[in-house]
């Protein structure tokens, strides 16, 4: 590997390592054409006999403003609207149960909101619904046509979107929670009963002073979940 290579692969490997989820956003707008290169880079992901199975709407302004309200709305009346598939478990176990819980509480505990302020972690809650603040949302569909596998290739195009935008200084945070809002957000943006709502996505420029986004979770090391054979 020459010198061009390793620096390439630095750039990569930064891109990929630094990224994290984002809870609080500056006001700092992003530009379409910038939205358009990340969109493209991500669409290079693989995908089983090249289906190419996502859909995206983009929403700032006024257009993002609505959809959060409206899903705010439906959120403080509760209950939540069905999810339409499995994201997570129905039964929580260990391993994953312990790591869910050490989130929650890192995340509670750089807020400095304590394990009995029901309405503080609402509140947080709630914050999803508005992107964070960032200045872009996405709500990512597909055709409820295709397979569950094409799950898979949708996971390669959203890990392209976030990888792109940290190599550009980017940062987001992949929301699974607008699943739970999938009715609402057909109303409001006019969206088919033909396509599945996958999840959102809230893009920008991360505040640098938001305590929560000193959160960076754990990731097991390659030990603990790799097997090799014949090496």
């Amino acid at each position: 590997m020459n010198e061009a290579q390793r620096e390439i692969v630095a750039q990569v490997d930064n891109a990929i390592r630094s990224r994290h989820s984002i809870r609080r956003f500056l006001a700092k707008p992003v530009a379409r054409k910038t939205l358009e290169e990340l969109l493209a880079l991500a669409a290079c992901a693989p995908s089983g006999t090249n289906v190419q199975p996502w859909k995206v709407y983009a929403l700032v302004g006024e257009e993002k403003a609505r959809l959060s309200a409206a899903i705010i709305d439906k959120f403080n009346a509760g209950p939540i609207e069905t999810r339409e598939f499995d994201y997570y478990p129905k039964e929580w176990v260990e391993p994953w149960i312990g790591r869910r819980r050490k989130v929650g509480l890192g995340l509670y505990s750089l807020l400095g909101i304590g394990k009995e302020d029901k309405a503080a972690m609402k509140q947080q809650t709630a914050r999803n619904y508005l992107f964070f603040d960032a200045p872009v949302g996405l709500i990512f569909t597909m055709d409820r046509k295709l397979g569950q596998g094409m799950f898979i290739d949708y996971g390669m195009f959203i890990g392209n979107l976030m990888t792109a935008a940290r190599a550009r200084g980017l940062d987001t945070c992949p929301q699974a929670a607008f699943a739970d809002y999938h009715q609402t957000i057909r109303e409001v943006l006019g969206i088919g009963d033909n396509e599945l709502v996958v999840c959102g996505l809230a893009l920008g420029y991360a505040d640098p002073d938001a305590p929560e986004n000193h959160l960076v979770t754990e990731r097991e090391p390659v030990s603990a979940f790799t097997s090799f054979r014949g090496f």
